[in-house]
């Protein structure tokens, strides 16, 4: 039976809440790693807002390191099936169809592939198969390799063909438009003045005519806001990812996917009151 795409509210965006079961998250170090501290984390989300829960069991920071796929389900199984029993929304980061066909039977409802399907050539078949949302990121490669590939003619045009391509490529293997969701990639193959033209022309994404989740979360580029002589640590970024979440409000994405989620329900309320006061 197929799972419908959850609809965001009418005066916002979806919110993805983040729970990373990684020792070596850029976020937030390993500290929901333990599978039992990863759901406390997720009920917490859940508690303050969130609407999905997006949970992983790999790292993608640049120059990470990946588990193997008896390591990656071995994080992410129990984590999954505990919070979807509850009731929760749960949608699994992952870049293996193995990996998505074991979550999405333990109870989660979307996959989020930040290679949109290129790192596994079997996960295009079994996302069909599935039947389930499915979201496809711009991906130019693995962390190890990507931040080497950021030539661009025109970042946002580029991305937008690239897209356009891993979709026409993903419907011919029988994956439904109707699943599909797409996410231009902030962070992975772009530099920080990429990420910013990124986001300065982000309403452009919606020429793809499919619902549109943004990831720019305590991401790299933001480190320097407030802060030009020495980066920030990634938990001091919220504020600064708050302020894109009223941003990518204002555009009109399908769903903004973040670490904390109180900040962003705050801006993204603002928003809502602000736009409601203005019609």
């Amino acid at each position: 039976m197929p799972r419908t795409l959850p609809q965001p509210p009418a005066d916002r965006p979806l919110v993805m809440a983040v729970v990373n079961v990684t020792p070596d998250s850029f976020s937030d170090g390993g500290r929901w790693f333990d599978a039992d501290a990863a759901i406390a984390h997720g009920r917490e989300l859940i508690g303050q807002g969130a609407d999905i829960l997006d949970v992983g069991g790999e790292s993608t920071r640049p120059g990470a390191g990946r588990p193997d796929e008896a390591e990656e389900l071995r994080r992410i199984e129990p984590v999954v099936r505990a919070l979807a029993g509850e009731g929760a929304v749960v949608s699994v980061d992952t870049m293996r169809s193995s990996v998505a066909a074991a979550a999405v039977e333990a109870g989660a409802t979307i996959v989020n592939d930040v290679s949109g399907g290129l790192a596994d050539e079997r996960m295009a078949d079994v996302v069909a198969g599935l039947d389930v949302p499915y979201v496809a990121m711009h991906w130019r490669g693995h962390s190890t390799v990507m931040q080497q590939r950021t030539d661009y003619a025109d970042v946002v045009a580029d991305v937008c063909a690239e897209l356009e391509a891993r979709v026409a490529a993903l419907e011919a293997a029988g994956v439904r438009r109707e699943q599909l969701v797409v996410d231009p990639g902030f962070g992975f193959a772009k530099t920080a003045d990429q990420n910013w033209q990124m986001l300065a022309r982000v309403a452009e994404f919606e020429r793809l005519g499919l619902p549109v989740l943004i990831g720019t979360s305590r991401k790299s580029f933001l480190s320097h806001v407030t802060s030009p002589d020495a980066a920030l640590p990634p938990d001091r970024r919220d504020p600064a990812t708050a302020a894109t979440s009223v941003l990518l409000a204002q555009a009109g994405v399908w769903g903004v996917r973040v670490h904390d989620v109180p900040s962003t329900m705050a801006a993204l309320e603002v928003a809502a009151r602000v736009a409601e006061a203005g019609r």
